[in-house]
């Protein structure tokens, strides 16, 4: 077996549930936006006596939050990929959590008006009806989005150039924020370096981020994984860029104070 045949069976083997990304430590880094997300969703959580976190994968992310003493009273989750709301379920347990398995552009199921937080990483699909309708007057929608061109490069080499729409545009998030009667308070937007150091690194990544290169698997895209390859062998990595934007909105209290 050949180096490439190694690095390959590596990657297709690697774990890919959750959003715990220290399999990659020392083969890829990924640049962080300069707000500190975590930092900030844990001040707001503090706040909150109740909130929810969409699209929460493992429970990583809010965990860490909960863990340094910011949980609410009633916290809830959702989650659509049957292995991460296991995960979830483990990882939130302890501060009392409900997770629901939910897929992305389904319904809520919550009352309306029963959260004064909804919060968000990454989510896949944003549902701004469904978070006006569950968020009490008064409540904050509080989320760290993928803007557009997130990883082109990458999706280029293995696909050949690829259209770039503007589905994942701050302009098309403040629509339907507004549409959903909320009112955007903050917008803060950042490029980030994406560098892979080995081909399983790559390959790894595709597996976890599926909407870089929908439809992957090793075997269908080797010839590529085998081009980059040899691109990493001669440069040392491959690097492309992300994008990423802050995005926080309130629900109004109703016209006559209510």
């Amino acid at each position: 077996m050949n180096d490439l045949d190694e690095l390959l069976a590596e990657a297709a083997a690697a774990p890919v549930d959750g959003w715990d990304f220290s399999w990659f430590d020392g083969r890829a880094t990924e640049q962080r936006p300069p707000w500190g997300y975590a930092r900030l969703l844990a001040g707001r959580l503090r706040a909150a006596s109740a909130a929810l976190d969409l699209q929460t994968g493992g429970g990583e992310v809010l965990r860490s939050c909960c863990t340094a003493g910011a949980a609410p009273g009633r916290l809830a989750a959702t989650e659509s990929w049957p292995p991460n709301v296991a995960l979830a379920r483990a990882a939130l347990a302890e501060f009392g959590a409900e997770v629901h398995q939910v897929a992305d552009d389904a319904p809520l199921p919550f009352p309306s008006g029963s959260f004064d937080l909804v919060s968000s990483r990454h989510p896949t699909v944003v549902g701004w009806a469904e978070i006006g309708r569950v968020l009490a007057p008064g409540g904050t929608y509080f989320a760290q989005h993928v803007g557009v061109g997130t990883a082109a490069a990458l999706t280029d080499f293995m696909m050949g150039p690829q259209p770039v729409g503007d589905g994942r545009s701050v302009a098309r998030a403040r629509a339907g924020a507004e549409a959903a009667g909320l009112e955007v308070t903050d917008v803060r937007e950042a490029t980030l370096r994406l560098e892979f150091f080995d081909v399983a690194a790559v390959a790894v990544y595709l597996r976890k981020v599926i909407w870089i290169v929908p439809g992957f698997t090793v075997p269908a895209y080797r010839d590529r994984l085998a081009a980059m390859h040899e691109l990493i062998g001669r440069d040392g990595s491959f690097t492309a860029t992300t994008a990423r934007y802050l995005i926080e909105c309130r629900k109004p209290h109703a016209v006559d104070g209510r």
